[in-house]
């Protein structure tokens, strides 16, 4: 099976390290391929083929990119894939994706998979899972390298069960310049909040979450985990902002319910940006 990644990043990379007859689709070279340290996986090593540009047809085509770089990258893809599949943060990007391409299945990752140099990628988190709303196929290629996959029913499962618990890492970690288990000890109350309000949002759209286990799954994080959002911000980067804390706000506006928590730390966050 054909499989192209888009964006060789942290998530992108741990993909083309483990999977069969990958091409990566990148703007900058691999000279030395592709190292994985995974929790999961152990280590591994792979070199696939590069391409700045994809101009022949993949089965596959996975899309690993920041959502504020997905526009410029997807303009790399020159020949129509046989399925997308987005593992991107938030929820927006699958319509917009719909709109480039004839076969997207909404999906996301559950991971933490950093590219710490070029071609390195680190994954440190003992939970590695994608979630798709369809094409068992997919999932039945992703399980037989190793990384687990399920199908769920609907679109709006599949993505607010992530974004219920992201929304709430990303937008305290990064309010607060400080890990999951500072923000629980000291603003529970907002990190809390924060998912009482997502999952309300997640309600309207269509999707049954289970406020007591996001709070489990808060509750058992690692304390020294820090999302991307806020490892964005403290490096000068453009954080994926808009498309977590924005995308709820703005699906919120739209059921006409109320999410002052949210929308106070998005303020305050974007209000530190340069």
């Amino acid at each position: 099976m054909p499989i192209a990644v888009l964006g060789p990043g942290g998530v992108g990379g741990l993909l083309a390290a483990v999977l069969p007859g990958v091409v990566v689709v990148s703007r900058s070279p691999l000279p030395d391929g592709i190292t994985l340290r995974s929790r999961v996986l152990g280590e591994r090593h792979a070199d696939p083929p590069v391409v700045q540009v994809l101009d022949e047809p993949v089965d596959v085509l996975f899309v690993a990119t920041k959502a504020v770089g997905l526009a410029d990258a997807v303009a790399r893809i020159a020949a129509e894939p046989g399925v997308v599949v987005p593992l991107l943060n938030g929820f927006e990007h699958v319509a917009w994706l719909r709109e480039r391409f004839a076969d997207v299945v909404a999906a996301t990752i559950r991971v933490e998979a950093t590219r710490v140099a070029s071609g390195v990628i680190e994954q440190t988190s003992p939970f590695l899972r994608i979630e798709l709303a369809g094409h068992p196929e997919v999932a039945q290629l992703l399980n037989a390298a190793g990384i687990e996959a399920r199908v769920l029913d609907g679109e709006a499962q599949v993505m607010w069960s992530k974004l219920a618990r992201l929304n709430a890492i990303a937008l305290t970690t990064t309010a607060h310049a400080a890990p999951i288990g500072s923000v629980r000890s000291e603003h529970r109350d907002e990190l809390l909040a924060v998912v009482r309000e997502t999952v309300a949002v997640a309600a309207a759209e269509g999707a049954s979450i289970d406020v007591g286990a996001i709070e489990r799954e808060l509750d058992e994080a690692h304390p020294e985990l820090l999302s991307s959002m806020a490892r964005d911000v403290a490096a000068g980067r453009p954080p994926e902002l808009d498309a977590i804390g924005g995308a709820v706000l703005r699906a919120a506006a739209r059921h006409r319910i109320p999410a002052p928590t949210v929308q106070r730390l998005v303020e305050a966050i974007r209000s530190e940006l340069p």
